[in-house]
Formats: structure tokens, sequence, C-alpha cells
């Protein structure tokens, strides 16, 4: 009697549970075994995935593809800084035992742990068993343990995401002074293997799919092939470059180590690799751009790995606008320091003095218009405000949308500029109440330019992740939960003996990023999460129109050029034609008064919609653009009262003229007016 009356309880809660799954799973005729997304051969053992339901794909009514962004995201970074700084591999032909375990260093106990308490204090001790029990790691405040692994990235894309950027990062000067390594710290080696690898990690996929071309994970080289893998359902990875000294193009003492050639065949060659985006600096000061500083103890052993590496250290002045790097800070980094040579000590700085004093260099320009060229897109974060103007003047003055800001690290106050320009813009993985606040700064302009958002998660990027909201938070993630566009029902993940909850894990490896966003989704709402789900679809305007970009005509190229006066020097002419000879080293100057003008007969008409001025050191504080038909007739189409010299662009409704006359008002310094190039352009 007992028997039966346990065993009818049991089938009842059978019975409910059918009831639950049947609720929860969405019904599809591709749902059964051997469905499309589910492998065919799977290692034993292996992470389990926690998710149920099929990925979306194909686009939306009116065309767009669906769904998230991951901007910047270091997948192999376990390869780089001498191969023993990040523990673990994103995947291994061995399985999961080998791929999830620690580096040899900190077994038994994690005591030779170096890197842990550098970055995170402590005496870095853990335990140093990955797989099968990870008691330690991977944690969102681990910064030194792969947070990759494969499965937990097919977890995200199961969960919408549908871009992943893969940075292939590394830095010499850190690889030379840390204690671990089983291989050389040049930079482009490092580089070279992480393209190989994650092209390696895609036939990984495929193997467990049946073949070529049949897995999730699909590495990209142009816009149009993205998009038909996102509207396949699977994930499009996207080959990026942070690396401190590109090409070799460190500087040591002020002098660059190497040259127009070296940044042609480096590009080359990273284009061949299927690298479509870039920083060229990040860290240090390079014979490229200045950087963007960090601050705190961080900021003071980053300025000993600048000096290191450069035998200067990051040098500060006054900011000529509202943007500005961020402050250095004076805090002790006494582990950083020790390797300072005898006498030599990091220097305090004015804290009215936030920006760099470097910005974008000669060999720095020559590789941004090397990348416009090549069809890629450039990041400007870690640029300092220096650096990063002049490259959004150039992107301006050519009308070219390539530009990128993939996890926070620009002043946000250049966002509308990237907007206007047509780039993309993303913000590092924050905890949910700080997202979602950021977000909601910036909503109004993503709303006016018509653009989704991203985030940049940085995972295997030493940054640190979003902790724990703690179970008892308002409006905590509850398991299961669907995935955003209703197809899908995640649990919570379980890899061998662990399983994470993300209310009281945090952010500890990939695998949480959709909890993450479901988080962000009873933090900030609905309409939060809408705006990443349109992030996809952003970047690949993005990419698309960076890739179809045509340097426009120039109109003024050779044209008849008067000038109100010209400076005179027995050694160089300054004559109006140097302002339109196509030669940036030449240029036009004025006398030293502020009345003077520059005129340029098209020698026909044309309609006209933009003109760049490249100004010498002797720049207009006020000056306008003025155009004509006849010559006689003149028509004000543009004007500033706040010209800051550099690269100018003036964009205005386009109008006929066969005259184009830039009249100076007030001179910026005490010198006349000094243009190195004039273009006129259609749009």
């Amino acid at each position: 009697m007992t028997t039966v009356r346990s065993g009818r309880h049991a089938g009842i809660v059978t019975l409910l549970l059918l009831v639950l799954a049947a609720a929860l799973t969405p019904t599809s005729s591709s749902a059964a075994d051997g469905a499309w997304w589910d492998p065919v051969a799977r290692p034993a053992p292996d992470s389990e995935i926690g998710v149920a339901g099929e990925p979306f794909k194909g686009t939306d009514s009116a065309g767009r593809v669906r769904g998230f962004v991951d901007a910047h995201n270091h997948i192999m970074s376990n390869e780089a800084f001498g191969g023993r700084l990040i523990c673990g591999k994103a995947f291994s032909d061995k399985g999961i035992a080998d791929a999830l375990k620690d580096c040899p260093e900190h077994y038994p106990d994690g005591s030779l742990a170096v890197f842990d308490f550098i970055t995170g204090g402590g005496d870095g001790r853990h335990d140093p068993d990955g797989w099968p029990t990870f008691a330690d790691w991977p944690a969102h405040d681990s910064l030194t343990h792969q947070q990759n692994y494969y499965a937990w990235i097919e977890r995200a894309w199961r969960g919408g995401q549908r871009v992943l950027v893969n940075d292939l990062v590394t830095n010499g000067v850190i690889c030379s002074v840390y204690f671990f390594k089983d291989r050389g710290c040049d930079e482009m080696t490092s580089i070279r293997l992480q393209a190989r690898l994650t092209y390696r990690m895609q036939d990984h996929v495929d193997a467990m799919y049946g073949g070529p071309g049949k897995g999730w994970f699909r590495v990209v080289t142009d816009s149009a092939q993205a998009r038909e893998v996102i509207e396949q359902g699977k994930l499009a990875v996207v080959l990026g470059v942070e690396t401190s000294e590109p090409f070799g193009c460190k500087m040591i003492l002020d002098i660059a180590q190497c040259d127009r050639e070296d940044i042609d065949a480096g590009l080359d060659e990273l284009y061949d690799l299927g690298v479509r985006s870039m920083f060229l600096c990040h860290k240090f000061d390079n014979a490229l751009c200045g950087v963007r500083f960090d601050s705190g103890a961080l900021g003071t052993a980053v300025n000993v790995g600048q000096f290191l590496s450069t035998g200067t250290f990051w040098r500060t002045e006054p900011c000529t606008g509202p943007q500005h790097d961020n402050p250095i800070g004076l805090a002790a980094a006494p582990a950083a320091e020790k390797h300072l040579p005898a006498g030599v000590q990091v220097p305090s700085y004015d804290a009215d003095a936030r920006c760099n004093v470097r910005g974008l260099t000669g060999l720095g320009e020559y590789a941004v218009r090397g990348m416009m060229k090549r069809g890629m897109m450039l990041e400007i974060d870690h640029m300092s405000v220096k650096a990063a103007g002049r490259v959004l003047d150039l992107f301006e003055s050519a009308a070219y949308p390539g530009v990128l800001s993939s996890h926070s690290w620009m002043d946000l106050n250049w966002t509308e500029r990237v907007y206007r320009l047509g780039g993309f813009t993303a913000q590092y993985m924050n905890g949910s109440e700080q997202f979602v606040a950021e977000a909601g700064r910036t909503e109004q302009l993503r709303d006016t330019y018509g653009v989704g958002y991203g985030f940049g998660t940085d995972m295997n990027g030493v940054g640190g992740w979003p902790a724990p909201r703690g179970a008892d938070a308002p409006d905590p993630v509850t398991y299961p939960y669907r995935s955003v566009d209703g197809g899908s029902v995640l649990d919570r993940q379980t890899t061998g003996q662990r399983t994470w909850d993300l209310n009281t894990d945090g952010a500890a490896h990939y695998g949480l990023v959709p909890d993450w966003i479901e988080d962000i989704r009873r933090v900030g709402g609905q309409h939060v999460v809408d705006d990443l789900f349109r992030g996809a679809e952003s970047y690949l305007t993005t990419w698309g129109a960076t890739e179809r970009h045509r340097p426009a005509a120039d109109l003024a190229r050779d044209a008849r050029a008067t000038a109100s006066s010209a400076e005179w020097n027995p050694f160089t002419s300054y004559a109006p034609a140097r302002a339109v000879d196509g030669d940036r080293g030449t240029r036009w100057a004025s006398d030293r008064t502020d009345d003077q003008w520059l005129s340029l007969d098209l020698g026909a008409t044309h309609r006209i919609g933009r003109v760049t001025l490249d100004w010498e050191r002797a720049y207009a504080g006020s000056y306008r653009v003025d155009v004509s038909t006849d010559g006689t007739n003149w028509r004000t189409v543009w004007s500033t009262t706040a010209g800051d010299g550099g690269l100018d662009t003036a964009v205005f409704t386009p109008a006929e003229a066969r005259q184009v006359r830039v009249v100076g008002l007030k001179r910026g310094t005490r010198y006349g007016y000094s243009l190195h190039e004039v273009g006129v352009h259609a749009r």
C-alpha cells in the first residue's frame, strides 16, 4: 500500500515537471534530437550549456538582423604576455580537463600566483583546481583565469548574442617583466598565434557539428558575410587587435622604431589574417599616438611600464577643450616601481594638467590613412584626447564612418561625434545599475541617430567584472528565464561540479553574459535591452559603410588660388597655390593681420557641401566660408567663432559654387593665417 501511494506521488510530480517544461520550452519542429543547434559529437565530459530552445534566425520585418554585440573580448589572451599570465584555454583537443586547468606555478595553493596579488591584493592564494570543482575560479574578481571557454561562449550565443569581436592582445613589457613565461615577448608573433588559434577554435566547433562550415562559431571578414552568418542564427566572430606596439612601432627616447614601410607591411599582414578593426596605441605611448592614462595604483604601474618601454614617463599639459584624459593619480605601486633603475622615480603631476602632451604623430596619421585605404575600423578607446580628436578630424574631413569605441575608454563627450560619423559605441561590462545609468545618459543620442548599443566584456582582459548584487537584492534574476527574443529558456549554468548564479556569483565567466543582460532588463527595463538587441544591425551598418567608403573627389586640387596676402620668405614659397597642391608639407601663409582671405576658383560650377581646412599652427579663431558662382556676389554658407586649429570640416547645406573663399576674421595666434591644405567636396 505504501509503495503504491509513493509511486502515485512520483507520477504526479513527473507530470507537473512535464507540464512546466512544456510551458517554458517553445514548440518547434526542429527542437527534437538532431536539431541544427545541437552538436552531433560534443566531447564527454564537457560543460553544460543550460539553454533549451531554438536560436533565432533571419531578420525582422524591415530586413534588419538582430542580436547582441560584444565589441571587445579577448578569447585567446592566455597565449599573450608570455603565455602564463592568463591560465587555462578557450578549447583543447584533449578535452575540458586540459583546457580548464591552472598555470603550473599556481599549484598547490596559489602562493606563486604573483599577478593575482599584484592585481587583486591579498596574497593571491587560491584553490588552483579548475575542472571539475572550480572552487575559486573563474570568478568575477579573478583576473588571471580563463573566462572564455568555448561552451560558455556557446551559451552566450544561445542567449541572443550574434557578434563577438575577438581582440588579439598582448603587451611586450608586461611579458618581459613577468616572472613566468614559456615563450618570447614579440607582440606580432603573439598576434599571429592568436589569429591562427581563433580559426582552429572554429574548426574545433565545426568538428562537433559534422564538418567544416557547420558550427555556430564563424570567423567573418566582411560585413556581408557577417550578415549571412547572423541570418543563419549563428555567431559572427570579428578579429581585432589591441596591442601596445603594433608593427613594432614603439619609441625609445622619443625616437620612432618603425617607418612607413613597416606600417604598410603590418597593415597588409593583419588584413590578410582577417583583422578588420584595431587600436593604434594601448597603455603606453608609442610611435603612432599618445594614450589615455590609467588612474590610481594601476596608473602608476602602467607608467612604470611606459618608462621601461620607451625611456620616458607620461607627460601632461592643461587641456585645451572640455575633453580630458584620465587623472594619473599618485598612488604607489611598489611591485611595479621596484623594476625602475636605481634613483629613478615616477614623477608627480599637476592636478590641472589632465591631458597627454602626445597626440597623433605623423606616422600615426599615416597609419590612420592606411586603415582608411583598406576599409578597416579604428578603435579610439585608449587614445589620448589629443590623438582621438585628430582621428575624428581626419574621419570627418573624409566622411569616413569606421570609428569604434568598444569599452568606455574614450572621453564620453566624443559620443555624438562618433554617431554623427556613422560609428558604433559600446559600454564596458559594468554592473547592471551602472550600465543602465550610462545607457540612459546616451539614450537620446541613440534615438536621434537611430542606432543600437553594444557592450564590451573585456573578458580575459584583466579588467574586473560585475560583482553579485546578492540574492536579496531588489528584483534579482529568477531562473529559469526566457531569452530576449522569447525563443529560448536559460537556467543556471553548470560546469563540472559547479553551478553559477549571477545573483550570488556575479559575471564569473562568459556563460553568465545572458544572465547579466537579464539583470539589466530587471534593473533598467526592457527598453535598455531592446537597444542592445539592435546592436548587431548597427555594428554591421558601421562596418558595411566603412567597406563601401570611397574618397570623394577634391574639387579644390590644383584650383586657381588667390589671397589677400602671402608671407614672403627668401627660401620657401607660401603662395596661395600651396594650399591646394595636395602636399601636406607645404602651406599658404598670410600677413599678420586679422582680415585676410584665400579664394579658390574651381574652374566650373559645382554643387558642394563640405570644405576641409588643415591649419598649420597659425590658425583662425574666427572665420567663415563664402561661395559664389560669378566671383562677385558672395554668400556665407558656414562660420565659426570657436576655431581651435587642427583639421576643420565645414559641412553645410549643399550650394552651387564656382568660387570658394575662406575669410579670416580673428587670428588664433599672434601670427597670420596658415593652411596646409584646403579641400572642397560635393558632400
